[in-house]
């Protein structure tokens, strides 16, 4: 089976963010020696609609066959290749306190295709330790450390306060995607993409919709 897909064919954002879990998913069946899926089957498993799942891959080309669904091994090796996961590419973390100390000890630089090459603070506490595999640098090495490693991405987790200053200071260091974990929002060029994960909104928006749900349900009540 072969796929044809346009060099400059551009997928919707919400389709590229959903791509890594499908791969994550092929692996594990991979794993347990199951050799064929079907659109339900991933719905089950990841909770996304099957229409969604279909039209998601639709941008990728013919991945499977109606009545017969998605040959795992094929359609892994399609995702691992589309998403580069044999290019490891090398990050930096700016800001070793709980939260970015907690993500180095998170799974997440073990990643076949992501590797943390270091850690930046201020604090001389900190500089010259090593957490869970990752040296932590003083951040006026950010600029050494990017060209050694030819680093294109920054996770960034210092206070609110200092977050537009480390992220002018990433531009300046050819740094091309932030992760930015604070909940400033930071302005960088347009060729610089930025994305955001605020956990106190996520947590108010989960909050919310379970308020919503219990009102609804009790309106329901009522008019019944």
């Amino acid at each position: 089976m072969e796929v044809s897909l346009v060099a400059d064919q551009r997928i919707p954002q919400v389709t590229a963010k959903r791509l890594p879990l499908y791969y994550r998913y092929m692996e594990k069946l991979q794993a347990s020696g199951k050799q064929r899926v079907s659109s339900k089957d991933i719905s089950e498993a990841l909770q996304i609609d099957p229409a969604t799942i279909r039209r998601d891959f639709s941008y990728l080309g013919e991945l499977g066959k109606k009545g017969y669904g998605y040959n795992v091994n094929y359609l892994l090796n399609f995702l691992k290749d589309f998403l580069k996961q044999d290019v490891i590419s090398n990050v930096v973390l700016v800001g070793v306190g709980n939260l970015g100390t907690a993500l180095l000890n998170y799974s997440l630089y073990k990643n076949n295709s992501t590797k943390i090459v270091a850690g930046l603070d201020t604090d001389k506490q900190k500089i010259g330790t090593v957490i869970n595999g990752v040296p932590i640098h003083h951040i006026s090495e950010l600029d050494k450390i990017c060209k050694t490693h030819k680093v294109e991405v920054a996770i960034v987790t210092v206070p609110a306060a200092y977050a537009q200053n480390v992220v002018d200071q990433l531009v300046m260091a050819g740094i091309r995607g932030i992760l930015n974990f604070t909940p400033a929002r930071l302005y960088a060029p347009s060729e610089v993409r930025v994305h955001h994960i605020d956990l106190t909104v996520e947590l108010q928006s989960l909050i919310y919709l379970l308020k919503h749900n219990e009102d609804k349900d009790s309106l329901l009540e009522i008019t019944d």
